[in-house]
């Protein structure tokens, strides 16, 4: 079983017209639904791929409900919900005919000091079952920073393996609590470590100097460029199957959620799957994710393992495609700020080709 935490979770309403155009009053040509949250997503992957897995996330209000609905029908995934006397946020995102996404992210609740005490309750009952916890996304107002770091020594002393997705001071105070895995991309390292990353090279000695400062393994996603897996044993690069993107939405969540399948179908006595073995589940899971629309997770057919390509040893002065360029203060700050983000609109090439499979924001 993994359990997966997502402690702000959201539904998701994707809107689609046939032009933004601003100031007037459109209507949608269509509509979906989905739970969102970057833990939910490794949920909805591993459930689309057969694994047992539960969701835990806070939820209340009608956004909080039609949420749970989903999670129970549609995406076949068993959530723990922790009631909140505040609502569940909606994100919005309007999506045109080429393919542009304009998406519009909500604060989320503010958690009382029992909404939080009932949250982590409820992540450490979870624990006793659990191979794997997975601790994702942002954290909503009323969680400290340390959060995540202040679960994983209870968690691992639990019997469970922690894998750590998540950025920003919860991110930099959960590396210093050793939890098993951490998987960010190129350019969430090149902030956390400050400088720019431009080669394979650059890419696997930031994974390596991470992991040094806690985490057993480094799950460093890359673009097009596919990952490097570093854990005691180095590094290994991997590069994705070739594929026709739709959309990068959850990519990175389904990466993970592919890693964390291969461990858990491996059934060692430590439940470790051979580190070639687990990379390329996690790159062909997630490029499985960037070949559908929209924020769907994929099924067995939509993978193709046999397209990836594993490299023991890392061409260190390839350039990357994906150029990770470290913020400086000011764009930091830029970045921190609540923003209507647009996102590119997905390739219209219709010949196969390797796509980016990083994440946005993390939510």
């Amino acid at each position: 079983m993994i359990v997966t935490v997502t402690p702000n979770p959201s539904l998701d309403v994707a809107l689609h017209v046939d032009e933004l155009r601003r100031g007037e009053v459109l209507r949608a040509t269509a509509e979906r639904h989905d739970a969102g949250g970057k833990g939910l997503n490794v949920s909805r992957a591993l459930a689309g791929g057969g694994v047992p897995t539960r969701a835990i996330l806070p939820l209340g209000g009608s956004a909080g409900a039609d949420l749970l609905a989903l999670l129970r029908g549609d995406h076949g995934v068993e959530p723990v919900e922790v009631p909140l006397t505040g609502a569940t946020r909606s994100n919005v995102g309007i999506v045109e005919p080429d393919g542009t996404l304009t998406k519009v992210n909500a604060a989320g609740p503010v958690l009382s000091a029992d909404e939080v005490d009932a949250l982590r309750a409820a992540i450490l009952a979870a624990a006793g079952s659990a191979s794997w916890v997975v601790l994702a996304g942002s954290l909503p107002k009323g969680l400290a920073p340390d959060f995540y770091a202040s679960l994983i020594g209870p968690l691992q002393a639990l019997g469970a393996r922690v894998a750590l997705d998540s950025s920003g001071a919860a991110f930099d105070l959960g590396l210093a609590a050793g939890p098993d895995l951490v998987k960010p991309n190129v350019h969430e390292l090149a902030e956390v470590l400050g400088r720019d990353l431009r080669t394979l090279g650059d890419l696997a000695d930031a994974a390596a100097e991470l992991r040094a400062r806690g985490p057993r393994t480094v799950l460093a996603s890359a673009g097009p460029d596919g990952a490097v897996l570093v854990d005691a044993d180095g590094p290994v690069h991997g590069e994705p199957p070739p594929i026709v993107p739709a959309s990068s939405v959850g990519a990175g969540d389904a990466m993970l959620a592919g890693y964390l399948a291969a461990t858990e179908l491996a059934g060692g006595p430590d439940g470790d799957a051979d580190p070639a073995a687990a990379l390329t589940a996690a790159l062909a899971w997630g490029a499985g994710a960037a070949s559908l629309p929209g924020s769907r997770m994929p099924r067995p057919a939509d993978l193709h393992p046999e397209g990836v390509r594993i490299h023991p040893a890392v061409d260190r002065d390839r350039p990357l495609e994906e150029v990770a360029v470290a913020p400086t203060p000011t764009t930091a700050a830029l970045a921190a700020a609540p923003t209507v983000t647009t996102g590119p609109p997905a390739s219209s090439h219709h010949t196969a080709q390797s796509t980016p499979i990083t994440e946005g924001p993390r939510r």
